[in-house]
């Protein structure tokens, strides 16, 4: 069919005695294609790639090895020189007669450009498709390929009514030639423009129906199995599904690894894993992992993977309370054409700048291209409203989190009850927020999601002391201080230690706070920093912190001059 790799033809068999030698003691060049295409089959893309070239220097190959060679060239990373070969491969068939291969060869030729960013050469070579097939274009299954470019477009115009009717034309087109990769692309961009339509539980099962067919239907191209790939993965991404992205993830890393030197599609992959990893607590693995795709991509210009890579680690930056670090992480990822939100509107909400925040996170939920890509921005949208004190804009981004959580994601449903118990509790419904807090916490828990489930306890903690269940608050609260510690959430650890709302902050001398005193009064009686650590359940890091905190406040330069404050204020 025209949308599968071509038959190589007859194997041509070396016999016990290996390949063949010429007269010049080389490889006989029909075994040198044949020893290029067994590579090819066996989906050793380096091999493949090294041979056809190997055999095309020694006698110019034909129009199907260079198909071959030109595919095999792309999945190793040589673009360039894929390009250059499927340019041949497209006037080989040409020359031979065969206008369906030369369609074919340029509408992947075609496809590759337009996923480089190379949207005029990318035009051309679509246009090629129609002008060689002429007026039996209409009638070819290419029509459908030429379908599924209009319905993506449209997509990303916005216009996802005409999307869908575009994509579903080009699904009638693939099953009446047969022609799974056109399935594939078209029923692709088809659940995009349903999840763009509202339709949340259709498009993504949709999508999954797709992964399946793109994974196990055997002769679909690589090239369309990583672009689906890709696309399913951003749109689990845009929806918040990490469990749904993680199990998928999963299963084109064992697709990745059963291909030799296939490298387009692992960058994501990794930033993928990444953040499952940061989701189960495992910062510093995940930190690891992004920094593998940073430096593999640092040569590659506009990689989509290199800003996704760049805003993972502003992530993980910014939770450890490295802000510096962060922006520039975020800065990379901007230069990369990846929005830093809400990461980089979460940096400002911690560096105490809630209205700048705000207006950051309200700019990206407006440029948002497809409504169910807001659902990424919402948990954080959410938080900072209630912290810029806008409750209306709370209440009314809670109650759309809570919509999008009926597509069925376990994260989202989670951060909807969350962000629904946050905005109860500022409303001062504490018993509300109380129910809604403990439905959050036990969906976060179930998620094997530590930080959140620890940032959940300081919100139940809240409503604790609002009840007037001040025992239970500190439990809370100690159970989220052992994970913020346990992860180095600095950020976290910081806003815990200014102690509950209400409490009274104005007894303290110099402007200290409830956790600088408890420093401080152990520090008075000789204990070491490791020591004040172990005691409050922190890390070293953090109470070297407070430590310059407590300096600073006191105007002071050494411990002992801290401890002599500590002796006349009556604080031991």
């Amino acid at each position: 069919m025209s949308g599968r790799r071509p038959c190589l033809g007859p194997r041509l068999g070396s016999g016990d005695g290996g390949p063949p030698l010429g007269h010049d003691g080389r490889m006989d060049p029909a075994a040198e294609r044949e020893q290029a295409r067994s590579a090819h089959d066996r989906r050793d893309w380096p091999a493949a790639r090294d041979a056809f070239a190997a055999a095309d220097a020694r006698e110019p190959l034909g129009a199907v090895d260079l198909e071959a060679w030109g595919l095999a060239a792309l999945l190793v990373g040589l673009d360039a020189e894929s390009d250059t070969v499927r340019e041949r491969a497209h006037h080989a068939f040409l020359g031979g007669g065969d206008l369906d291969g030369a369609a074919r060869v340029a509408f992947w030729l075609g496809l590759a450009l337009l996923m480089r960013g190379e949207q005029a050469r990318a035009g051309g070579w679509f246009g090629r498709v129609r002008s060689v097939l002429g007026p039996a274009f209409e009638a070819s299954v290419w029509r459908g390929y030429e379908s599924v470019n209009d319905g993506m477009r449209a997509l990303f115009a916005g216009e996802a009514d005409h999307a869908l009717a575009a994509l579903g034309g080009a699904i009638t087109v693939a099953e009446r030639f047969d022609d799974t990769a056109l399935r594939v692309l078209a029923g692709n961009g088809h659940g995009q423009a349903l999840l763009a339509l509202g339709e949340s539980r259709r498009g993504l099962a949709e999508l999954d129906e797709v992964m399946v067919l793109a994974t196990t239907t055997p002769g679909v191209t690589p090239q369309a199995v990583g672009l689906v790939y890709c696309a399913v993965i951003a749109v689990c991404r845009e929806c918040l599904d990490l469990t749904r992205s993680a199990e998928w993830t999963d299963v084109l890393s064992r697709w990745c690894e059963d291909q030799n030197g296939l490298v387009p599609y692992r960058g994501q992959c990794l930033v993928h894993r990444s953040e499952v990893m940061a989701m189960r607590g495992r910062w510093e693995a995940a930190a690891e992992e992004v920094r593998t795709v940073i430096d593999r991509l640092a040569d590659v210009p506009g990689d989509a993977a290199a800003g996704m890579a760049h805003y993972q680690l502003g992530e993980l930056h910014r939770l450890h309370g490295h802000d510096d670090a962060a922006e520039a992480a975020y800065r990379h990822a901007l230069a990369a054409g990846v929005d830093p939100q809400p990461g980089l509107a979460l940096l400002r909400l911690a560096q105490g700048r809630a209205a700048t925040a705000l207006l950051s996170v309200r700019r990206a939920l407006d440029e948002v291209a497809l409504p169910f890509g807001r659902t990424r921005l919402l948990p954080a949208a959410v938080e900072i409203a209630l912290a810029a004190g806008d409750t209306g804009t709370a209440h009314a981004l809670a109650d759309e989190l809570a919509s999008a959580a009926a597509a069925g994601s376990p994260v989202v449903a989670a951060a909807a009850a969350q962000g629904r118990g946050a905005v109860a509790l500022a409303d001062g419904r504490p018993s509300d927020a109380l129910g809604l807090l403990r439905t959050a916490l036990q969906a976060w828990t179930a998620l094997e999601a530590p930080y959140e489930t620890a940032r959940c306890r300081t919100l139940l903690a809240r409503a604790c002391d609002a009840v007037g269940d001040t025992e239970t608050a500190e439990l809370e609260r100690a159970a989220a201080r052992s994970v913020f510690a346990a992860l180095d959430a600095a950020h976290d650890l910081a806003a815990l230690d200014d102690g509950p709302a209400g409490a009274d902050r104005g007894a303290a001398p110099a402007g200290l706070t409830p956790r600088e005193l408890e420093v401080l009064r152990l520090v008075a009686t000789g204990a070491s920093n490791r020591e004040v650590a172990e005691r409050l359940v922190l890390s070293e890091r953090t109470v070297a912190r407070h430590m310059a905190n407590i300096f600073l406040k006191l105007g002071v330069s050494s411990r002992s001059a801290a401890t002599a404050f500590a002796f006349g204020h009556r604080l031991v």
